[in-house]
Protein backbone atom coordinates (compact mmCIF):
# COMPACT_ATOMS: atom_id res chain seq x y z
CA UNK A 1 0.00 0.00 0.00
CA UNK A 2 1.35 3.15 -0.97
CA UNK A 3 2.06 5.62 2.01
CA UNK A 4 2.26 9.30 2.46
CA UNK A 5 5.85 11.25 2.50
CA UNK A 6 5.31 13.44 5.32
CA UNK A 7 8.78 14.82 5.41
CA UNK A 8 11.64 14.66 2.97
CA UNK A 9 15.10 15.95 2.16
CA UNK A 10 14.96 17.45 -0.99
CA UNK A 11 18.48 19.38 -2.38
CA UNK A 12 19.55 20.97 1.01
CA UNK A 13 16.37 21.72 2.14
CA UNK A 14 13.20 19.95 4.09
CA UNK A 15 9.62 19.12 2.48
CA UNK A 16 7.07 18.44 4.90
CA UNK A 17 3.57 18.20 5.17
CA UNK A 18 1.53 21.09 7.05
CA UNK A 19 -0.63 18.39 8.95
CA UNK A 20 -2.85 21.71 10.73
CA UNK A 21 -4.52 21.93 6.87
CA UNK A 22 -5.59 18.54 7.02
CA UNK A 23 -7.77 16.91 5.34
CA UNK A 24 -8.99 20.24 3.44
CA UNK A 25 -5.87 20.96 1.82
CA UNK A 26 -2.65 19.10 1.05
CA UNK A 27 0.27 21.90 1.69
CA UNK A 28 3.64 21.27 1.89
CA UNK A 29 6.42 23.79 3.01
CA UNK A 30 9.86 23.63 1.79
CA UNK A 31 12.67 25.23 4.21
CA UNK A 32 16.14 25.65 4.75
CA UNK A 33 15.61 27.07 8.19
CA UNK A 34 15.92 24.77 11.42
CA UNK A 35 13.37 27.56 13.11
CA UNK A 36 11.05 26.87 10.81
CA UNK A 37 11.04 23.25 11.43
CA UNK A 38 11.48 23.74 15.09
CA UNK A 39 8.11 26.12 14.66
CA UNK A 40 6.36 23.49 13.03
CA UNK A 41 6.74 20.68 15.38
CA UNK A 42 5.70 22.91 18.36
CA UNK A 43 2.45 23.88 16.06
CA UNK A 44 1.34 20.58 15.31
CA UNK A 45 2.20 20.76 11.88
CA UNK A 46 4.82 18.19 12.06
CA UNK A 47 3.21 15.88 14.91
CA UNK A 48 3.92 12.19 15.76
CA UNK A 49 6.68 11.17 17.94
CA UNK A 50 8.66 9.29 15.52
CA UNK A 51 8.36 11.98 12.89
CA UNK A 52 9.32 14.52 15.22
CA UNK A 53 12.38 12.96 16.09
CA UNK A 54 13.28 12.61 12.28
CA UNK A 55 11.83 15.99 11.98
CA UNK A 56 14.58 17.34 14.26
CA UNK A 57 17.76 15.26 13.05
CA UNK A 58 16.59 17.37 9.66
CA UNK A 59 16.48 20.26 11.17
CA UNK A 60 19.89 19.65 12.99
CA UNK A 61 21.45 19.28 9.64
CA UNK A 62 19.99 22.44 8.19
CA UNK A 63 21.57 24.30 11.27
CA UNK A 64 24.96 22.98 10.94
CA UNK A 65 24.83 24.18 7.49
CA UNK A 66 25.09 28.17 8.66
CA UNK A 67 28.18 27.64 10.52
CA UNK A 68 31.08 29.12 9.19
CA UNK A 69 33.93 27.82 11.35
CA UNK A 70 33.80 24.31 13.44
CA UNK A 71 36.06 25.58 16.42
CA UNK A 72 35.68 24.21 19.56
CA UNK A 73 34.36 27.01 21.40
CA UNK A 74 32.05 27.54 18.28
CA UNK A 75 30.57 24.50 17.86
CA UNK A 76 29.83 23.55 21.63
CA UNK A 77 27.69 27.00 21.48
CA UNK A 78 26.33 25.59 18.18
CA UNK A 79 25.67 22.21 19.72
CA UNK A 80 23.77 23.80 22.92
CA UNK A 81 21.84 26.54 21.21
CA UNK A 82 20.30 24.25 18.55
CA UNK A 83 19.70 21.09 21.24
CA UNK A 84 17.62 23.83 23.44
CA UNK A 85 15.66 25.08 20.47
CA UNK A 86 14.32 21.70 19.57
CA UNK A 87 13.69 20.39 23.22
CA UNK A 88 12.22 23.54 24.25
CA UNK A 89 8.97 22.35 21.25
CA UNK A 90 7.74 19.31 23.03
CA UNK A 91 8.73 18.06 26.42
CA UNK A 92 6.72 14.36 26.33
CA UNK A 93 7.71 12.16 23.56
CA UNK A 94 11.12 10.95 24.20
CA UNK A 95 11.89 9.94 20.43
CA UNK A 96 12.74 13.92 20.04
CA UNK A 97 15.06 13.77 22.93
CA UNK A 98 16.85 10.08 21.28
CA UNK A 99 17.22 11.88 17.97
CA UNK A 100 18.87 15.12 19.36
CA UNK A 101 21.32 12.86 21.13
CA UNK A 102 22.24 11.18 17.84
CA UNK A 103 23.44 13.75 16.26
CA UNK A 104 25.10 15.73 18.78
CA UNK A 105 27.23 12.41 19.22
CA UNK A 106 27.79 13.04 15.44
CA UNK A 107 29.48 16.49 15.33
CA UNK A 108 31.14 14.93 18.76
CA UNK A 109 32.70 11.98 16.93
CA UNK A 110 33.54 14.42 14.30
CA UNK A 111 35.48 17.07 16.59
CA UNK A 112 38.63 17.96 14.17
CA UNK A 113 37.45 17.12 11.07
CA UNK A 114 36.88 19.61 7.72
CA UNK A 115 33.34 21.38 8.51
CA UNK A 116 32.04 20.09 4.94
CA UNK A 117 33.07 16.12 5.88
CA UNK A 118 30.73 17.33 9.73
CA UNK A 119 27.89 18.39 7.38
CA UNK A 120 27.64 15.14 5.08
CA UNK A 121 28.19 12.71 8.31
CA UNK A 122 24.98 15.20 10.05
CA UNK A 123 22.97 14.47 6.64
CA UNK A 124 23.94 10.78 6.66
CA UNK A 125 23.02 10.39 10.60
CA UNK A 126 19.35 12.18 9.83
CA UNK A 127 18.49 9.90 6.43
CA UNK A 128 19.66 6.82 8.76
CA UNK A 129 17.04 7.68 11.58
CA UNK A 130 14.59 8.42 9.42
CA UNK A 131 15.33 5.01 7.24
CA UNK A 132 15.43 2.72 10.11
CA UNK A 133 12.00 3.96 11.42
CA UNK A 134 11.09 3.21 7.98
CA UNK A 135 11.83 -0.37 8.71
CA UNK A 136 10.68 -0.69 12.45
CA UNK A 137 7.28 0.24 11.48
CA UNK A 138 6.77 -2.16 9.13
CA UNK A 139 8.16 -4.93 11.31
CA UNK A 140 6.07 -3.61 14.38
CA UNK A 141 2.74 -3.75 11.50
CA UNK A 142 3.94 -7.68 11.13
CA UNK A 143 3.92 -8.67 14.48
CA UNK A 144 1.37 -6.83 15.95
CA UNK A 145 -0.76 -8.18 13.07
CA UNK A 146 0.41 -11.88 14.41
CA UNK A 147 -1.81 -10.97 17.61
CA UNK A 148 -4.89 -9.91 15.95
CA UNK A 149 -7.71 -12.52 15.62
CA UNK A 150 -9.24 -13.44 12.14
CA UNK A 151 -11.59 -10.47 11.01
CA UNK A 152 -11.01 -8.24 13.84
CA UNK A 153 -12.44 -4.85 14.63
CA UNK A 154 -10.46 -2.60 16.13
CA UNK A 155 -10.57 0.55 17.53
CA UNK A 156 -7.81 3.41 17.65
CA UNK A 157 -7.12 6.82 18.66
CA UNK A 158 -5.36 9.76 17.68
CA UNK A 159 -3.11 9.27 14.65
CA UNK A 160 -0.44 6.80 14.29
CA UNK A 161 -0.07 6.42 10.72
CA UNK A 162 2.54 7.53 7.95
CA UNK A 163 1.67 11.07 8.93
CA UNK A 164 3.37 10.34 12.63
CA UNK A 165 6.43 8.11 11.55
CA UNK A 166 8.73 7.65 8.99
CA UNK A 167 6.68 4.56 7.43
CA UNK A 168 3.63 2.96 7.53
CA UNK A 169 2.92 4.28 11.29
CA UNK A 170 2.85 2.15 14.72
CA UNK A 171 -0.40 1.21 15.26
CA UNK A 172 -1.73 2.06 11.70
CA UNK A 173 1.06 0.06 10.47
CA UNK A 174 -0.58 -3.24 12.24
CA UNK A 175 -4.02 -2.14 10.65
CA UNK A 176 -2.76 -2.34 7.23
CA UNK A 177 -0.71 -5.46 7.48
CA UNK A 178 -4.32 -7.24 9.02
CA UNK A 179 -5.50 -5.69 6.10
CA UNK A 180 -3.90 -6.99 3.37
CA UNK A 181 -3.85 -10.43 5.24
CA UNK A 182 -7.16 -10.11 5.21
CA UNK A 183 -7.87 -10.20 8.94
CA UNK A 184 -8.92 -7.18 9.53
CA UNK A 185 -12.64 -6.31 9.20
CA UNK A 186 -13.45 -2.67 10.62
CA UNK A 187 -11.81 -0.32 12.08
CA UNK A 188 -13.46 2.59 14.38
CA UNK A 189 -11.65 5.79 14.95
CA UNK A 190 -11.57 8.44 17.62
CA UNK A 191 -12.10 11.85 16.74
CA UNK A 192 -9.51 12.27 19.47
CA UNK A 193 -11.02 15.78 20.67
CA UNK A 194 -9.72 18.57 21.20
CA UNK A 195 -7.67 19.05 17.82
CA UNK A 196 -9.62 15.66 16.12
CA UNK A 197 -6.44 14.11 14.84
CA UNK A 198 -8.30 10.70 14.62
CA UNK A 199 -11.21 12.72 12.44
CA UNK A 200 -8.55 14.86 10.63
CA UNK A 201 -5.57 12.82 9.90
CA UNK A 202 -6.46 8.86 10.57
CA UNK A 203 -9.66 9.31 8.97
CA UNK A 204 -8.12 11.10 5.72
CA UNK A 205 -5.32 8.14 5.72
CA UNK A 206 -7.34 5.30 6.21
CA UNK A 207 -9.71 7.04 3.15
CA UNK A 208 -6.72 6.59 0.59
CA UNK A 209 -5.45 3.23 1.93
CA UNK A 210 -9.73 2.43 1.32
CA UNK A 211 -9.51 0.53 4.52
CA UNK A 212 -13.12 0.19 5.89
CA UNK A 213 -13.88 2.46 9.08
CA UNK A 214 -16.49 4.42 11.09
CA UNK A 215 -15.24 7.63 12.58
CA UNK A 216 -17.35 8.12 16.62
CA UNK A 217 -16.92 11.09 19.47
CA UNK A 218 -14.52 9.48 21.88
CA UNK A 219 -17.48 9.63 24.21
CA UNK A 220 -18.83 6.63 22.23
CA UNK A 221 -16.17 4.69 22.35
CA UNK A 222 -17.67 2.77 25.70
CA UNK A 223 -20.56 2.03 23.82
CA UNK A 224 -19.33 0.67 20.94
CA UNK A 225 -17.56 -1.99 23.24
CA UNK A 226 -20.53 -2.19 25.73
CA UNK A 227 -22.52 -3.63 22.24
CA UNK A 228 -18.96 -5.94 21.41
CA UNK A 229 -18.47 -3.95 18.03
CA UNK A 230 -15.07 -4.06 19.05
CA UNK A 231 -12.35 -7.02 19.62
CA UNK A 232 -8.92 -4.90 19.78
CA UNK A 233 -8.16 -1.42 21.56
CA UNK A 234 -4.98 -0.40 18.92
CA UNK A 235 -3.05 3.03 20.22
CA UNK A 236 0.71 4.34 20.03
CA UNK A 237 2.97 5.68 22.86
CA UNK A 238 4.94 9.00 22.86
CA UNK A 239 6.93 7.87 25.71
CA UNK A 240 7.00 4.15 27.61
CA UNK A 241 8.58 3.86 30.99
CA UNK A 242 10.63 0.97 32.33
CA UNK A 243 7.83 -0.33 34.13
CA UNK A 244 5.00 -0.24 31.30
CA UNK A 245 3.50 2.71 31.84
CA UNK A 246 2.60 4.40 29.03
CA UNK A 247 2.27 8.23 27.95
CA UNK A 248 -0.24 8.81 24.76
CA UNK A 249 -2.58 11.36 23.44
CA UNK A 250 -5.18 12.76 26.23
CA UNK A 251 -8.09 10.12 25.96
CA UNK A 252 -5.67 7.23 25.59
CA UNK A 253 -6.41 5.76 29.50
CA UNK A 254 -9.88 6.30 29.60
CA UNK A 255 -10.00 3.61 26.47
CA UNK A 256 -7.37 1.55 28.83
CA UNK A 257 -10.16 1.24 31.80
CA UNK A 258 -12.97 0.92 29.56
CA UNK A 259 -11.01 -2.06 27.57
CA UNK A 260 -9.90 -3.69 30.85
CA UNK A 261 -13.88 -3.65 31.91
CA UNK A 262 -15.23 -5.03 29.21
CA UNK A 263 -12.40 -7.82 29.20
CA UNK A 264 -10.69 -6.06 25.37
CA UNK A 265 -7.18 -6.66 24.98
CA UNK A 266 -5.20 -3.44 24.97
CA UNK A 267 -2.51 -3.13 23.18
CA UNK A 268 0.19 -0.40 22.63
CA UNK A 269 2.14 -0.22 19.15
CA UNK A 270 5.76 1.85 19.46
CA UNK A 271 9.31 1.52 18.39
CA UNK A 272 11.88 0.94 21.06
CA UNK A 273 13.18 4.60 20.12
CA UNK A 274 9.83 5.41 22.28
CA UNK A 275 10.86 3.67 25.46
CA UNK A 276 12.66 5.62 28.21
CA UNK A 277 14.92 3.03 29.59
CA UNK A 278 15.75 5.28 32.47
CA UNK A 279 12.97 7.02 33.55
CA UNK A 280 11.07 4.60 36.06
CA UNK A 281 7.60 5.33 35.91
CA UNK A 282 4.99 7.30 34.08
CA UNK A 283 4.45 9.44 37.16
CA UNK A 284 8.00 10.93 36.10
CA UNK A 285 6.97 11.80 32.07
CA UNK A 286 6.20 15.87 31.41
CA UNK A 287 3.08 16.48 30.77
CA UNK A 288 2.62 19.05 27.94
CA UNK A 289 -0.04 21.59 28.43
CA UNK A 290 -1.82 23.13 25.55
CA UNK A 291 -3.58 26.27 25.14
CA UNK A 292 -7.20 26.44 26.47
CA UNK A 293 -8.04 28.41 22.94
CA UNK A 294 -7.80 24.46 21.60
CA UNK A 295 -10.81 23.64 24.17
CA UNK A 296 -12.85 26.54 23.83
CA UNK A 297 -13.04 27.10 19.80
CA UNK A 298 -12.39 25.34 16.47
CA UNK A 299 -10.77 26.73 13.76
CA UNK A 300 -12.25 30.32 14.26
CA UNK A 301 -15.64 29.61 15.45
CA UNK A 302 -15.66 29.92 19.61
CA UNK A 303 -17.25 26.83 21.29
CA UNK A 304 -16.93 28.24 24.83
CA UNK A 305 -17.53 30.92 27.36
CA UNK A 306 -14.43 33.68 27.05
CA UNK A 307 -12.37 33.67 29.43
CA UNK A 308 -13.34 30.41 31.11
CA UNK A 309 -10.87 28.22 33.06
CA UNK A 310 -9.20 25.29 31.19
CA UNK A 311 -7.40 22.45 31.77
CA UNK A 312 -5.62 21.00 28.33
CA UNK A 313 -2.82 18.44 29.07
CA UNK A 314 -1.91 16.91 25.54
CA UNK A 315 -1.50 13.36 26.61
CA UNK A 316 -2.27 11.43 29.48
CA UNK A 317 -0.52 8.11 31.52
CA UNK A 318 -1.82 4.66 30.80
CA UNK A 319 -0.69 2.17 34.17
CA UNK A 320 0.89 -0.87 32.76
CA UNK A 321 -1.67 -3.22 34.62
CA UNK A 322 -3.89 -1.75 31.63
CA UNK A 323 -1.49 -2.71 28.95
CA UNK A 324 -2.34 -6.06 27.55
CA UNK A 325 0.84 -5.76 25.86
CA UNK A 326 3.59 -3.34 24.11
CA UNK A 327 4.51 -4.28 20.30
CA UNK A 328 7.49 -3.11 19.49
CA UNK A 329 10.30 -3.81 16.17
CA UNK A 330 12.24 -6.30 19.40
CA UNK A 331 9.19 -8.03 20.19
CA UNK A 332 6.44 -8.44 21.89
CA UNK A 333 6.53 -7.24 25.51
CA UNK A 334 4.01 -8.46 28.47
CA UNK A 335 3.98 -8.28 31.70
CA UNK A 336 5.91 -8.09 34.31
CA UNK A 337 6.77 -5.41 31.92
CA UNK A 338 9.80 -4.28 34.01
CA UNK A 339 11.54 -7.70 33.36
CA UNK A 340 11.09 -7.89 29.79
CA UNK A 341 12.15 -3.90 29.35
CA UNK A 342 15.27 -4.90 31.80
CA UNK A 343 15.94 -7.82 29.19
CA UNK A 344 15.36 -5.28 26.15
CA UNK A 345 17.84 -2.98 27.77
CA UNK A 346 21.10 -5.78 27.86
CA UNK A 347 20.10 -6.06 24.19
CA UNK A 348 20.70 -2.47 23.58
CA UNK A 349 22.99 -0.71 25.74
CA UNK A 350 24.74 1.70 23.00
CA UNK A 351 21.20 3.44 22.11
CA UNK A 352 20.49 3.40 25.97
CA UNK A 353 23.82 5.26 26.46
CA UNK A 354 22.82 8.06 23.84
CA UNK A 355 19.09 8.09 25.45
CA UNK A 356 20.87 9.07 28.77
CA UNK A 357 23.06 11.84 27.65
CA UNK A 358 20.67 14.42 27.25
CA UNK A 359 16.98 15.25 29.14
Amino acid sequence: MNTVRPIEWRDGKVRFLDQTRLPLEEVYVETDEEVVIADAIRSLAIRGAPLVGIAAGYGFVLAFQKLKTNDVQSTIAWIERTTNLFASTRPTAVNLFWALNRMRYVVIDAAGSALEETQSRLLDEAKAIHAEDEELCRVIGQLGAHLLPAASTVLTHCNTGSLATGGSGTAQSIITTAWEQLKLRHVYIDETRPLLQGARLTAWELDKLQIPFTLITDSTAAFVMQRGMVSVVLVGADRITLNGDVANKIGTYGLAVLAKHHGIPFYVAAPTTTIDFEMASGKDIPIEQRSGAEVTSYGQKQTAPSGIDVYAPAFDITPNELVSAIITEKGVLRSPFRMAMEELKKKDLSSIVRKAVFR
